[in-house]
């Protein structure tokens, strides 16, 4: 997920936007809604796989009853991008290294790095306000594309023991550099303290997704540019992923959305994601899926948090979902999804174990 937004009064995104009548303020009723924090703008930056990821993270906290919190996202792209490039070298440059990511780079992050508050690390060490990457985003590719070229220009030069040290000097200059210690509501911590205290078990959070080209009911690793990380994926039919989210809604618990959104139907701007030529979301089929995905017509685009199901005047099905572009966009920053878009231009979801339906978690952990 890579969606880098130009954040202006009037515009949300890189793509035009195709132009729809303006949709009335009370056009959706909400049926069912978890509760959520409130939103963030990404602003000039290709993070929405960190601030969705924390997003439902914070309402996790929220579900199980504890205060609110608002965790760092800059604290988790701190620690994914020297990562990354680790990997993107030791694989002699044959990894995508970008901006975009998954939602576990920032459960990695959490377990091996730990976690810290917004106000702790805002990561805008460069002059700016709101998140600007351009310049980050540049450098940090210039700089592994150089140490790899050194490399390859003499097959007898080993690698320097300072390269490493040198890109994460580039992070301490833009972000910031990491505090070993802060205190928050009153206690003294450690960034792995206070993930200590919140407690998520990440074996607990699954990834699904629907495709034809891997067996169902088996996990896989999704072959989309940003999973760098080679995160697993469980695979599951259509239905049945359908009726997975349905059922963590409406049991109380939201669910990440990984999903293609540069295509007509994602109007942004007016906060609805719709595919009228598809109905009510009978006639998206696996076939119909499974072409989009291997001719390049469904990306791994955007990720977001969903939080609730709610239905527009004539009861057509829509899910709620919580973006990162500011409240300027859609409806005070969410988007309703129709159930026709979520079939067809999903990408993955990632839930809660207890959210899976019983039939369907005895299948893919039998």
């Amino acid at each position: 997920m890579k969606t880098f937004v130009k954040y202006l009064p009037l515009a949300g995104c890189l793509w035009a936007e195709t132009p729809i009548p303006a949709q009335e303020p009370d056009q959706f009723t909400v049926i069912r809604e978890v509760k959520a924090t409130p939103v963030k703008n990404q602003h000039s930056s290709g993070t929405c796989w960190s601030y969705s990821a924390l997003s439902y993270l914070e309402s996790e906290l929220l579900r199980r009853g504890e205060p609110e919190y608002d965790l760092s996202e800059m604290w988790i792209v701190r620690h994914t991008y020297p990562a990354k490039a680790q990997k993107y070298v030791r694989l002699h440059g044959a990894l995508e290294f970008a901006s975009g990511g998954s939602f576990q780079d920032a459960f990695w992050v959490i377990e091996n790095c730990g976690i810290v508050p917004q106000e702790v690390y805002q990561g805008l060490n460069y002059g700016e306000t709101e998140n600007v990457h351009a310049e980050l985003d540049a450098v940090t590719k210039a700089y592994v594309g150089a140490i790899l070229q050194t490399q390859n220009s003499d097959k007898r030069r080993r690698l320097t023991t300072a390269w490493m040290k040198g890109f994460e000097g580039i992070m301490d200059a833009y972000l910031g550099e990491r505090p070993e210690k802060f205190t928050c509501q009153g206690k003294e911590h450690t960034p792995e303290s206070f993930a200590q205290s919140l407690n998520f078990r990440f074996d607990d959070y699954v990834a699904l997704t629907s495709f034809s080209h891997h067996p169902f009911y088996r996990p896989f690793i999704l072959e989309i540019p940003d999973n760098w990380i080679w995160a697993s994926y469980y695979n599951l039919p259509l239905e049945e992923l359908l009726e997975t989210v349905n059922h963590a809604l409406n049991s109380g618990h939201s669910a990440l959305w990984a999903a293609d959104v540069s295509e007509p139907g994602f109007f942004s701007l007016k906060g609805i994601a719709d595919i009228s030529e598809n109905g009510d979301g009978k006639t998206v089929t696996q076939e119909m899926r499974q072409a989009a995905f291997d001719n390049f017509q469904t990306t791994d685009d955007h990720g977001m948090h969903m939080t609730g199901i709610a239905k527009d005047k004539t009861d057509k099905h829509f899910y709620k979902v919580k973006n990162s572009w500011g409240t300027v966009n859609g409806h005070n920053g969410y988007i309703y999804v129709s159930e026709a878009f979520f079939l067809y231009k999903t990408i993955s979801v990632v839930v809660h174990r207890d959210a899976l339906p019983k039939h369907i978690a005895k299948k893919i952990f039998k």
